[in-house]
């Protein structure tokens, strides 16, 4: 039934939408708001990605997975010159090959195969979001289900890497006070990327602060920022990725960017951050967050370097470390997801990298490329995880981009070694 659901929203989207009602106006293209008159318009959303993924495994235990899924988002957003708007999406996510485990975790479900290695797309059709909003230009209010990134999404993001979206039940208020720029959020509830056959893990509730304030001082924008992660007592037995996750972290960010030549630029990056038990944890422990990246970039060419720490803290029975349960991991620590959830001895990570834009390939517009080289060492105890090599390679062809996508991770204390290929198109209007 859910597949014909899916299909049959896959096949009606742009159906629907190639109406005449929501055609675009003769001055207009595809997929460009539509004016109905007295200052309000139309905008239909309609989001579509086709990805093939393996996942190859130096394991006896498990099968090596494969598959092919396809995710759809439709919606639409109204919107009055007045700031009002009203925003509805649905997305959907079909797997045409089942040779996968969707589920991480132990779970009563088709979906769940444990003999075979993860890849977190299980077949899905859900709300995505659906938020009311005030904008101008001084206060942004964002009222309901809502995509939320934050910074470089380290602390929150949307995953947006996984076919299905993080998503979160909450309001939220952005102010800018003269050069001080605040932003506050509440949520109720985290909508996970499992969906609606995860059981308990398809969303966690509770109360969840996302603080922010900050400003530019010339060249550099700083901000400071906490989080506050109170689950509800049931999300804590057993239902967590990590149980006792009631944290408290503060800390504070700054960028910059400086032109040493018409040509060359050089993009700084730092984060400090502490994190310690909040609310219903009974453990006891401050754990400390470091983050470093220099970029410099020549024309089409970039490289760069950095390091992060999520550090360790000793805890009655073993040891604690820093975890950020609602980040956009994909974008952290290697692409094949070795380090979802940080081990207890913390992680260490020191990172190279190079990107390249090609210009004038008229063949493929939009053509790049990047390679990163990672080593992963524990915070605590000299524990060597491992390194790893993540490369793609990318281009446009229309509305459509197209993507090539590997990671390698060679195990040396942690896992086993692990490689994954991602082929990739994807579409928006």
């Amino acid at each position: 039934m859910r597949k014909f659901l899916l299909a049959a929203t896959a096949l009606a989207a742009p159906i629907t939408f190639a109406h005449p009602a929501f055609a675009a106006p003769n001055d207009g293209k595809w997929g460009d708001p539509i004016k109905l008159g007295d200052g309000l318009t139309f905008d239909p959303i309609v989001e579509g990605r086709l990805r093939y993924e393996s996942v190859n495994v130096d394991s006896t235990v498990l099968q090596d997975a494969e598959t092919a899924t396809v995710r759809l988002r439709a919606g639409f957003e109204l919107k009055h010159t007045s700031g009002l708007s009203f925003l509805a999406e649905s997305e959907g996510t079909l797997a045409l090959d089942h040779g996968y485990n969707a589920f991480p975790f132990v779970i009563a479900d088709g979906q769940r195969r444990p003999q075979y290695a993860v890849i977190p797309d299980p077949e899905n059709i859900e709300l995505n979001r659906l938020q009311l909003q005030y904008k101008s230009k001084a206060v942004t209010v964002t009222v309901g289900r809502q995509r939320i990134n934050l910074d470089d999404q380290r602390f929150v993001g949307a995953v947006g890497w996984r076919q299905n979206e993080q998503t979160f039940d909450a309001a939220r208020l952005e102010a800018k006070l003269g050069p001080v720029m605040l932003d506050g959020t509440y949520a109720i509830s985290q909508r996970t990327i499992f969906g609606i056959d995860a059981g308990p893990r398809q969303s966690f509730d509770g109360g969840f602060a996302f603080l922010g304030a900050g400003g530019k001082l010339g060249p550099v924008n700083l901000k400071a920022f906490s989080y506050l992660l109170d689950y509800d007592a049931k999300e804590q037995i057993g239902t967590l990725a990590k149980p006792n996750a009631d944290s408290k972290t503060f800390g504070a960010r700054a960028t910059a960017t400086f032109a040493l030549s018409p040509k060359v630029k050089l993009n700084l990056a730092a984060s400090y951050a502490r994190q310690s038990a909040w609310q219903d944890n009974p453990l006891t422990f401050s754990a400390d967050y470091i983050f470093g990246e220099a970029g410099l970039s020549y024309g089409p060419l970039g490289v760069s370097g950095g390091y992060e720490k999520l550090g360790s803290d000793a805890v009655a029975g073993g040891r604690r470390a820093f975890q950020t349960p609602m980040a956009t991991l994909h974008k952290f620590n290697g692409w094949a997801d070795m380090f979802l959830v940080t081990p207890d001895n913390g992680l260490q990570d020191i990172w190279l990298g190079a990107t390249y834009k090609f210009e004038n390939v008229k063949p493929l517009p939009g053509l790049n490329a990047a390679v990163t080289w990672h080593r992963f060492d524990s915070d605590f105890g000299n524990v060597r995880y491992g390194n790893e090599w993540d490369a793609s390679i990318g281009f446009k062809l229309g509305r459509a981009n197209l993507m090539a996508k590997y990671a390698d991770y060679n195990a040396k204390g942690l896992g086993a070694d692990t490689s994954k290929f991602w082929l990739q198109v994807e579409f928006a209007y």
